[in-house]
């Protein structure tokens, strides 16, 4: 039977996750709505800084993705440009200077409770500004992606998230 992955879990549970995510060097900060999200990534992102996203249901659900597309902020949005360049040539150069934003914003599939980061990616595009190449990385992350393990991790993404990339494909 598979796993219930849209449970939320205790806040003791998500307390020591936060804990383990600081003790790997990742700060996180906790909201309590979809709005208070998108406003606590709005107020992290500086002004005139280039920003580019990940694919994310989660930015969708919180807004984020029309909040870019909009225009109604001081960023650079290089999502906006890649989509609106119509030279493949032009738009694989685009993508790959996409990958040196200022800010990169993005989600994560799974989280345990070690700390520990699962992420999957059916292009690998935010991968490179994951690792190394973006000053800041900003995942919006729910808590109902919070699992004991690795292995629960894994099994998250089997039953869970590759469906739903195979939905978009």
């Amino acid at each position: 039977m598979p796993m219930e992955y849209n449970h939320l879990p205790a806040h003791e549970r998500i307390a020591a996750t936060v804990a383990a995510l600081a003790a790997r060097g990742i700060t996180a900060l906790l909201v309590q709505s979809k709005k208070e999200a998108l406003q606590k990534i709005n107020s992290l992102i500086p002004d005139g800084a280039s920003v580019m996203t990940g694919a994310s249901v989660t930015l969708e659900q919180i807004g984020f993705v029309e909040h870019l597309k909009s225009g109604n902020h001081p960023w650079k949005n290089l999502k906006a440009e890649i989509v609106a360049e119509k030279d493949p040539a032009v738009q694989k150069t685009l993508r790959k200077q996409a990958t040196l934003a200022d800010v990169f914003v993005g989600s994560v599939h799974a989280v345990t409770e070690h700390g520990e980061l699962v992420i999957a990616s059916n292009t690998g595009s935010q991968l490179p500004a994951y690792a190394h190449t973006s000053d800041h990385i900003i995942w919006a992350v729910g808590t109902h992606k919070i699992v004991a393990t690795m292995d629960a991790a894994m099994q998250r993404l089997e039953d869970y998230v590759v469906p739903r990339e195979d939905e978009h494909m």
